[in-house]
């Protein structure tokens, strides 16, 4: 069928001229030609104006067609490469277990009390006149620390003094005359001999006629005179040693009351009796104090007894020697160890506890006397492995930790990945090929644990020592999924075939 045109006067009508169909226009129904409004040019022939948009029209289809077949290409051999490559791992940490030693302990509240501390009061009553020292001071034995009024003045004690080397004068002169009494009594004696011999021998001269009755009592009269001037000399020596001896008296009686003055001046100047550190001083200056009054405390903080309170219910495994251990508030550092030293025989009904107590030397951190700290009491020690709290999961009830593990193998004839299947040459296809070391991927293990030790939990089944487990990333960990350990040293060399539980992928 020809398409009809109005023809003008003067053109000639050439039907061998076909016009193209516009898919776009809907058919005459008489004709079935698309309608097309022709105008004419100016030399009165028709001109057709859509054929420019008609050309547009089939580029941007051929584009789009384009376009589609690129998207589809790309996201089918994106989806292949991707298939053959799998997820990207996840960057891991892992942890090689060892074997350490478990402990059954128990936590308490224990208060020290320090073994070497004084409470200083005065012997006498005093006004404080002044103070030596301050709260925090470190003092040596023998150091003042605080100086009272004296009711005995220095002067009285040098009075005192003065009496002292009188008294001790007065006793040295008592002395020295006994002494030459003594010694006349003895000259006194020898001339008392020699008259008796002289009276003797005149005594038989006398007899015999040899001397005349004169001289005999003359001898016996010098020998009278020799005998009371002895009995004299007896006299002044017991007079002499009555008067040293009340020298003596009074020398002892000067030295006391010069001890007494100085022993009231000593009072009232308090010394410490041990080294130590000074406390809180409640007393001011100008403070009037009697005696038994409390002034400061001076304190030894380097051995110190724990004094803790254990439950009646762990009376069967308390006994001497368990290891304690002192922690502070908050803190799962031991800064001292010791051992219980006592345990009491009975127990306080008002709190059903049972007294014990420990000592404790050179604490890594200063404590003080007084002070309340968490006590460890370890019941047990035993060989075992430690696993920190961030490396467990917990799924449906049961806990859980990841090890790194191989990948499940590929299904047989699949073709994908590994599969190790032919090209058509007979050759093994290099896409199924593996390059490098073996794939790791996480595989999660049921464990049980036991109680808590610090940070980390004691494992009682599911773990030995040396297996290697994950440690960090396991937000971004499920059963399966491939990992990229942080260093090859802490990666296992073989890893495990661990298998996840059912129900938990």
């Amino acid at each position: 069928m020809t398409a009809s045109s109005d023809s003008s006067p003067g053109f000639p009508h050439d039907r061998s001229i076909k016009t193209p169909i516009d898919p776009t226009q809907p058919l005459r129904p008489e004709t079935n030609e698309p309608r097309t409004r022709k105008k004419r040019s100016s030399n009165g022939n028709p001109k057709d104006d859509r054929s420019p948009r008609r050309w547009l029209g089939l580029l941007a289809l051929a584009l789009l067609v384009a376009g589609v077949g690129f998207a589809i290409w790309k996201a089918l051999s994106g989806g292949e490469q991707q298939e053959m490559q799998g997820p990207p791992a996840v960057p891991v940490k892992v942890e090689r277990l060892r074997s350490e030693s478990l402990e059954d302990s128990s936590e308490f509240v224990g208060i020290l009390d320090s073994q070497t501390g004084v409470s200083l009061q005065p012997e006498a009553d005093g006004r404080v006149v002044q103070i030596f020292v301050s709260a925090g001071d470190v003092v040596a034995a023998g150091d003042p620390i605080m100086q009272l009024s004296a009711n005995q003045s220095q002067s009285d004690y040098n009075a005192a003094l003065a009496n002292i080397s009188a008294s001790r004068s007065a006793r040295d002169a008592a002395r020295a005359n006994l002494r030459a009494a003594q010694e006349r009594q003895a000259q006194l004696l020898a001339d008392l001999k020699l008259r008796e011999n002289d009276y003797n021998r005149t005594a038989i001269l006398v007899s015999k006629g040899a001397l005349a009755q004169e001289q005999l009592d003359q001898v016996e009269r010098d020998r009278t005179v020799a005998n009371s001037a002895l009995s004299s000399a007896v006299q002044e020596i017991d007079a002499l040693k009555s008067s040293a001896e009340q020298a003596q008296a009074t020398l002892e009686q000067t030295n006391a009351n010069a001890n007494s003055i100085q022993e009231d001046l000593l009072d009232k100047t308090v010394t410490a009796p041990i080294a130590g550190t000074v406390g809180n001083i409640p007393i001011k200056l100008g403070d009037y104090v009697t005696a038994g009054s409390q002034l400061a405390t001076i304190t030894q903080n380097q051995d110190l007894e724990l004094e803790v309170s254990i439950p009646i219910s762990e009376s069967q495994r308390l006994r001497t020697g368990l290891p304690v251990q002192l922690t502070l508030f908050g803190s799962d550092d031991a800064i001292a160890s010791g051992n219980l030293t006592f345990v009491s025989p009975t127990t306080d009904t008002a709190t059903q506890t049972i007294l014990a107590k420990a000592r404790f030397s050179q604490p890594s951190k200063p404590l003080q006397d007084d002070q309340r700290l968490e006590v460890r009491v370890i019941w047990d020690e035993r060989p075992g492995i430690l696993i920190p709290t961030t490396a467990i999961s917990r799924l449906g009830g049961e806990t859980f930790v990841f090890v790194p593990g191989r990948p499940d193998p590929p299904p047989e004839g699949s073709g994908g990945k590994g599969s190790g299947k032919s090209s058509a040459s007979g050759t093994p296809d290099q896409k199924g090929q593996q390059d490098g070391p073996p794939p790791v991927v996480a595989r999660l293990k049921s464990v049980k644990l036991g109680s808590l030790q610090g940070n980390e939990y004691q494992v009682l089944e599911g773990l030995a020592a040396g297996d290697t487990i994950i440690v960090s990333g396991l937000l971004n960990l499920r059963d399966g999924v491939p990992i990229s350990p942080e260093s090859a040293s802490a990666a296992p060399a073989a890893p495990s075939s661990a298998k996840s539980s059912p129900g938990t992928r």
